[in-house]
């Protein structure tokens, strides 16, 4: 799941990519479809912070103490938005950098504490290995780009997910740029990289198992308490998101924040990601501030 997901996940990246223009273009970019990406790809060259694009101004219907506290995004549709102009692929997670860094810009102006996105599935390995490996330079080039404006901003950045997979050089970007924004508390970037809801539970498990063994925990002290303290999502203070958003039509959550969905409200649009933009954004929070949560309970 790329976009920031490959999977119908690979949505995007972070990062700004210029198109290759020094090559000759194939005939399948049309004139339109290809200035179109030019555009967008140049709009993305400006790095977060540089320019301030939105207000601090909460939309008209909008509440900002009705905020969600943290948004979950699966990134979808990057592939099908490419295919459908005649584009390839890897034009489609360039388009869709704008989107995120939009929707990054969006949360910390109007009050949501936490994004995490669904970057990179671990069940999106299997992907051609051509794809895999534009994904992980992307990624790289992503945080080599965004890292100082993050810093500017206040934004910490975290990634989740097993990083063992990962190439040497792109898990030393990653603990590098987690360092250097781990004091900053404006506003959180989760990137779920390699990830599976799944494995989460698994790893919470057998650290659980392992406290037991060692004498550390007691069985009958295990609750739900103890089972987030050992999940991925532990690097944060809101944990389970208020509000889960997947673009492209797709309904369903593809192994992602298995056990941090459980009362989490879903909002499944039919925009594809790169065409996901503030409009999109509005409709979903305000229809996330007209539901009435009850967490099992019943209306009074």
């Amino acid at each position: 799941m790329l976009s920031l997901y490959v999977n119908s996940p690979i949505p995007n990246t972070l990062s700004p990519f210029k198109l290759n223009s020094s090559r000759p273009q194939r005939r399948l970019f049309s004139s339109v479809s290809l200035r179109r990406l030019q555009v967008k790809a140049s709009s993305a060259e400006v790095a977060f912070g540089e320019e301030e694009k939105y207000s601090n101004e909460i939309p008209e219907g909008l509440s900002r103490e009705a905020m969600p506290k943290h948004v979950a995004v699966i990134m979808d549709g990057n592939v099908r938005w490419a295919r459908q102009r005649g584009l390839p692929s890897s034009a489609g997670h360039q388009a869709g950098v704008e989107s995120l860094r939009q929707l990054i810009e969006l949360c910390s102006r109007w009050g949501v504490k936490v994004l995490t996105v669904f970057a990179f599935s671990y069940d999106n390995w299997v992907r051609p290995k051509v794809e895999v490996d534009f994904l992980m330079s992307l990624f790289e080039r992503s945080i080599k780009t965004e890292i100082d404006g993050f810093i500017r901003e206040g934004i910490r950045i975290s990634v989740i997910g097993d990083s063992s997979k990962l190439p040497t050089t792109l898990q030393q970007l990653i603990s590098d740029a987690e360092e250097a924004t781990k004091e900053n508390s404006n506003f959180q970037f989760i990137v779920a990289v390699s990830y599976s809801g799944k494995y989460d539970i698994i790893q919470a498990c057998k650290g659980i198992a392992q406290k037991v063994k060692d004498g550390i925990v007691e069985l009958d002290n295990i609750d739900e308490t103890l089972v987030e303290q050992e999940l991925e999502t532990n690097c944060t203070k809101h944990p389970s998101p208020d509000l889960l958003i997947r673009t492209s039509g797709e309904l369903r959550v593809s192994n992602f924040l298995l056990w941090q969905l459980a009362y989490t409200e879903f909002s499944f649009v039919q925009t594809l990601w790169p065409d996901f933009g503030k409009d999109d954004f509005v409709d979903a929070l305000t229809a996330f501030q007209k539901r009435n949560r009850r967490y099992g309970g019943r209306d009074s």
